[in-house]
């Protein structure tokens, strides 16, 4: 059983930045695609940024302050996150599909609160 873990939530001001990383619990093989998605309260999940084949994608809410990285052999992906705004608030969960198992794997959100 593989376990995606966040970190790096937490509370900041507007403007300021910060980074999430996500782990696998072991060697995830076959990665197609890694990102991150986002819920608030009474919201549905949105995407935020995805590397799929190499290729990244954003929200368009946060193209040009958010950054998605990863490697894939390491199973970790990251996402820096800089001019947060108020809107920004939300539960950040990490996403991972492997093609070899068949499964998209999530962790279990990290909280990131930005305030005025």
């Amino acid at each position: 059983q593989v376990e995606l873990v966040e970190s790096g939530g937490g509370l900041v001001r507007a403007g300021e930045s910060l980074r999430l990383s996500c782990a696998a619990s072991r060697v995830i093989v076959g990665i197609h695609t890694m990102g991150w998605y986002r819920q608030a309260p009474g919201q549905e999940r949105e995407l935020v940024a995805r590397i799929r084949e190499g290729t990244t994608n954003y929200g368009d809410s946060v193209k040009g302050r958010f950054t998605i990285s990863g490697d894939t052999a390491k199973a970790t992906v990251s996402l820096q996150m800089n001019s947060l705004k108020v809107e920004d608030t939300s539960v950040y969960y990490c996403n991972i599909y492997s093609w070899r198992d068949g499964k998209e794997y999530w962790g279990k959100g990290t909280l990131v609160t930005v305030t005025s």
